[in-house]
Order: C-alpha cells, then sequence, then structure tokens
C-alpha cells in the first residue's frame, strides 16, 4: 500500500505518512479523510474506515519555510521516475554526473537516476568523457515537490484537480 498524503487545516500538503500512521492520526480525532480508496476499508471490532489516500489534520500546524529539499538517493529516484539518465531503462542506482572523485558532491544538480549497467559502463568519467549524453538534465524539486514526488503517479492522478495541477 502506498504512502497517504497529509494536508495541514489549510488543505496544503505537508508530508507523506505511512497507511498505520494515518489511521491513527484519523482514529485519534486528530485528522479527516479527505479522500479514501474507492474499494478497500479497513474493519476491526468496533471500527469501519475507509483506506485513506488524503487526510487533512484538524488543527493547523505551523511548518518552518525550507528553501531546500534535502538530498536523498531515495529522493532522486523518485524525482527521476526510476528511469536512466542515460538509456531510460529502469533505474536502480544513483550516479554522479561528475564523480566524488573528481569534486562531484551529493546534490540534486549532480545527481541522476542510472541503470547499474550504465553506472558501471560511464565509471569514473563525466557523460561528455564517457560519449553518454544525459536525456534530460537534473532538477532540484522544491520541498512540496519533492513530497509531491513521493507518491505514485496513479495516486497523483487520482488527487482532486486543484493538488494534481500544483504538483505538475
Amino acid at each position: 500500500m502506498r504512502d497517504t498524503l497529509v494536508l495541514n487545516a489549510s488543505f496544503e500538503p505537508l508530508s507523506t505518512v505511512t497507511l498505520n500512521r494515518a489511521v491513527v492520526l484519523v482514529l485519534q480525532d486528530k485528522a479527516v479523510v479527505e479522500q479514501a480508496h474507492p474499494a478497500l476499508r479497513m474493519r476491526g471490532a468496533a471500527v469501519d474506515l475507509p483506506v485513506p489516500r488524503v487526510i487533512r489534520l484538524c488543527r493547523y500546524v505551523r511548518v518552518p519555510f525550507r528553501r531546500q529539499a534535502p538530498w536523498s538517493r531515495r529522493g532522486v529516484l523518485v524525482r527521476d521516475r526510476h528511469r536512466c539518465a542515460y538509456c531510460g531503462r529502469r533505474a536502480t542506482t544513483v550516479d554522479h554526473v561528475v564523480p566524488r572523485s573528481l569534486g562531484g558532491a551529493d546534490a540534486w544538480l549532480n545527481t541522476v537516476a542510472s541503470c547499474a549497467e550504465d553506472n558501471h559502463r560511464k565509471a569514473n568519467r563525466t557523460p561528455e568523457q564517457a560519449g553518454m549524453p544525459l536525456l534530460r538534465q537534473p532538477f532540484e524539486p522544491t520541498p512540496a515537490d519533492a513530497m509531491l514526488l513521493t507518491l505514485a503517479q496513479d495516486d497523483l492522478e487520482s488527487l482532486p484537480g486543484w493538488l494534481s495541477k500544483s504538483a505538475a
């Protein structure tokens, strides 16, 4: 099961949480279900709850402004939708455009998703030196984009229109 999107009381996206955490927040009356999975329900002795896809907190949570999304290996794979930046096949590793041994850093603009074969073939060289042009340039997602990208594409398509437009 995919993560559940958490909205602030003002309907702005905050984060994603596991399904279990989302259910706990709803059962503790700290959140309400804004969108549920159409065919799934969670049932217990005294509980009958739709499986939440999007929940909204009942109380507003003040969040400090973040200018940048923190870099992570998982974040790069999600940003690039698990597609190799060199051949377009399924990516399982992260490649440094400028290798770390040549001064490259773990940063959004210096890392791309890569399949293991292309990562090995490029080795300790830049794409130009290896003759492997990038299919698309790396970019730095905003914190909100990074959080929304963690949701699967099919989940984004099923979100309310006002939310899915901001993710594009």
